[in-house]
């Protein structure tokens, strides 16, 4: 065994004893990495970190409190809905956003009344055609899953920018793990963002992809979502060469196409030659669109950030799994306090990122946390892995959707930190509501 085989089987051993999708992304990583010259002290630490990252899990694993809460959520309601007129799609998504008001504003602010929540869990559906309307809700048992007070603030330090230090994530450009889950639920969306799938037919992503608080973005009325598929390339020159001498033209014998020579093109039983299968993005257009009222700069102002977030229902529903939508009412209070997602940032172009990271601050709206990003993953699904209550399975849910790189007011400045909105107990019977159209059908989580 090769000196690069051996190191790679021992990681991948090393990995195997805990099947959690963080240190699947480090097996990968290494994939990508070994092609390179790599010294020998980063393959040990590569496998050291791998080997504590097993260890750490398995006695994370051992925790009896690390376990999916059941409790039930408020209930929303459709009030009312009106038509609207035609929109301009003429909002451009801004590559640095503007300011917010995050954590330590909204902690000076009052406490929503049951107007104010439902005002903004009221909502605006886009369709396919262009067409608008508005719809008004209810909010029945509003308090229903409430554990914390909704301006909380938690003590953490605070870090800036949007990548912290040495960048910490990890390319997933190995098709064994881009293509299945959990990393083949986050998808690209055509204006240049990302998210994740709730169901066969529904995404989640940010708001701010979609419209910018005053009007939809360009490119919003035909929107399209892109799963990362393997393709393969056929050519027929097997068939016009194939036949002659016997077996197909060796690679690499003036094609420069960079594979060693001496490696034989497969054929299948047509005589067209196969080369191997590439990972490419299968658009897919978008139904509609729903995003609560929240996000518009003329209901919720000092909150808008609270509500970034959008359902996009597609036309054809998709087989790979999806990920269920779920609620923790602390993530620092977890084992492990951390989080993970994946998206497609614009910096490494049509491949999948994923990252990890522990949470710094956080609201019941809000989470302030260390992971490194660039544009692009905007509306990445955030999500943890808990145990399912009264079973030895563990799952993994979506508790939030990544927004970005923010300006918030602290201590009387601005400052820039990576912000993701968090899933409340409304929110998800919202979003529960907008998947399946019965409320009723979103009691608990």
């Amino acid at each position: 065994m090769s000196y690069d085989s051996f190191w790679q089987h021992w990681i991948a051993w090393a990995i195997r004893l805990r099947s959690d999708g963080m240190m699947r992304t480090l097996s990968e990583s290494y994939s990508t990495v070994i092609m390179g010259p790599v010294s020998l002290y980063a393959l040990l630490s590569l496998a050291t970190l791998a080997m504590a990252l097993a260890v750490a899990e398995s006695v994370t694993n051992g925790d009896s409190q690390n376990v999916w809460p059941q409790q039930r959520v408020p209930l929303v309601r459709d009030r009312d809905t009106v038509s609207l007129g035609s929109t301009a799609f003429e909002a451009e998504i801004r590559a640095e956003p503007g300011h917010a008001c995050g954590i330590e504003c909204q902690g000076q602010l009052a406490q929503p009344s049951l107007q104010d929540l439902e005002k903004c869990l009221s909502y605006e559906t886009l369709y396919g055609n262009g067409t608008r309307t508005v719809t008004t809700v209810s909010l029945w048992n509003p308090n229903e899953g409430l554990g914390e007070s909704k301006r909380n603030i938690s003590s953490g330090t605070r870090r800036r920018r949007e990548l912290y230090g040495m960048d910490g994530r990890f390319t997933i450009s190995d098709s064994q793990f881009s293509t299945n889950y959990p990393f083949s639920t986050a998808v690209k969306v055509s204006t240049g963002c990302s998210g994740i799938l709730l169901s066969p037919k529904h995404v989640l992503t940010a708001a701010h992809c979609i419209h910018d608080g005053q009007d939809y973005v360009k490119g919003a009325r035909k929107l399209r979502v892109g799963f990362l598929k393997l393709r393969s390339r056929r050519s027929n020159e097997g068939r016009r060469r194939g036949r002659q001498g016997g077996g197909g033209k060796r690679r690499g014998q003036g094609r420069g196409d960079g594979t060693e020579e001496g490696q034989r093109v497969k054929k299948n039983r047509s005589g067209r030659s196969v080369q191997p299968k590439q990972l490419s993005f299968q658009w897919t257009r978008v139904k509609q669109t729903q995003i609560p009222k929240g996000w518009f700069k003329d209901v919720s102002k000092d909150v808008a950030l609270d509500y970034d977030y959008a359902l996009l229902t597609l036309k054809r529903p998709q087989k790979q799994p999806s990920m269920d939508l779920g609620f923790v009412p602390s993530v620092k209070k977890l084992p492990a306090g951390r989080i993970h997602f994946s998206g497609f940032d614009d910096d490494r172009q049509g491949q999948l990122v994923y990252r990890f990271c522990s949470v710094s601050d956080e609201s019941s709206d809000l989470l302030y946390q260390y992971c490194d990003a660039q544009p692009g993953s905007s509306g990445s699904g955030v999500y943890v892995r808990l145990r399912d209550p009264g079973k030895k399975k563990w799952k993994r849910k979506i508790i939030g959707v990544f927004s970005g790189h923010r300006w918030l007011d602290v201590d009387g400045v601005q400052r820039d930190y990576n912000v993701a909105v968090r899933i409340t107990p409304a929110k998800y019977a919202q979003i529960c509501h907008w998947i399946h159209g019965n409320s009723e059908e979103c009691l608990s989580t």
